[in-house]
């Protein structure tokens, strides 16, 4: 079956004990790797067909997504050379230009890097997501979570109990401006597809064995908004053939 692959995952793997979040330089936050080209083509493309699910904002997001992306443009002016940075037009290092639309924040951010971005916004106790680009889900989908507090959003998730989500939720409360945090995932798939939407019960249970040949890590981050105070969960996805690690 034919995919968008990296040569490797360049963290190492080895899991760790959830939620596993480790200190990040924020010059390393997002980045640019050797599949860039066809990611990027393919969120060109779900952007077009698919916009309605890869794509979501509550009223109360904006601010933070206009926020977001000039910190975005502002990160890329100072950490990427192979970006070209202009008042109205970015030059992605493949080479094609992206005229930038500031009434479409998160569609804009969704065709300037390879990472997917969500927002969460700190209502009562708990934070909200409040917008999102999101072109490569691992099982699951952006109209289940938008509006939903961190509680919500993690339900499905087998090990997510009370005492996770108390620390998870500390960890948010915790993320400093210019002090972002990260930590990876591992996942076993049968099908390369970046976009991938079904649950795992949808998608038949667990995917281990032979029958699941391919590794999928998230590279997530989380980096807080100086003006809003917004945090942004962004996501790098990998995909590699198992036989390659």
């Amino acid at each position: 079956m034919s995919g968008i692959f990296q040569r490797s995952i360049p963290h190492d793997i080895t899991p760790r004990a959830l939620p596993g979040i480790g200190p990040l330089d924020e010059a390393d936050w997002l980045q640019a790797d050797e599949a860039f080209a066809g990611q990027m083509a393919e969120r060109e493309r779900l952007l077009s067909v698919r916009r309605d699910e890869v794509l979501a904002m509550t009223p109360q997001g904006l601010a933070a997504a206009d926020e977001l992306l000039n910190y975005v443009l502002d990160w890329l002016g100072k950490n990427a050379k192979d970006y070209q940075v202009s008042t109205d037009q970015v030059r992605r290092p493949d080479g094609v230009s992206v005229t930038l639309d500031r009434g479409e924040p998160m569609a804009t951010l969704g065709h300037l890097v390879q990472e997917d971005f969500c927002l969460l916004e700190k209502h009562g106790d708990e934070h909200v997501m409040t917008a999102a680009v999101l072109c490569f889900p691992a099982s699951w989908r952006l109209a289940d979570k938008i509006g939903r507090p961190l509680g919500a959003i993690h339900d499905p998730v087998e090990e997510y109990d009370e005492t996770l989500a108390r620390r998870v939720q500390r960890l948010f409360d915790g993320v400093q401006v210019g002090r972002p945090m990260w930590r990876f995932n591992l996942l076993h798939y049968a099908d390369p597809a970046l976009f991938q939407p079904k649950t795992r019960t949808e998608r038949g249970g667990p995917e281990y064995g032979t029958e699941f040949p391919y590794l999928r890590s998230e590279r997530q981050s989380v980096l807080r908004l100086p003006k809003s105070l917004a945090c942004v969960f962004s996501i790098h996805t990998y995909v590699v053939p198992r036989a390659a690690v």
